[in-house]
């Protein structure tokens, strides 16, 4: 096992917390949350490999042939739905931001009103 693929997770979840924090737009905050989000696709990857493992759904594999994780694989999917869905929610809130206050600068936002 190489430690590359979660080296790579870690430079792309560090990648979209550094844009999250620098940023000055909250669309863009956003997709920099999507992009560190999208790092946890790469470990499952990584965790799940298995060399030379063929998918699990073929019938005709004889008896102890390796295949690979499929519950590994259902995150995976489950982590692509879930961040869609997070990522359709926060950008709502972003419009409904923006009609409210008219800007979509978190610096320029004023404190909650009751």
């Amino acid at each position: 096992m190489t430690v590359l693929p979660f080296l790579a997770a870690g430079w792309i979840f560090l990648a979209g917390v550094y844009g999250m924090v620098t940023s000055h737009n909250l669309v863009h905050a956003v997709g920099c949350l999507s992009v560190a989000q999208s790092s946890t696709y790469v470990l499952l990857l990584a965790v799940g490999y298995r060399s030379g493992a063929t998918a699990p759904v073929f019938s005709d594999l004889p008896t102890g042939s390796p295949v690979v994780d499929p519950v590994v694989q259902a995150l995976a999917l489950t982590d692509v739905v879930v961040g869609a869905t997070l990522t359709a929610l926060l950008l709502s809130l972003v419009i409904q931001i923006r009609k409210r206050s008219g800007t979509v600068d978190p610096e320029a936002l004023t404190g909650l009103k009751g």
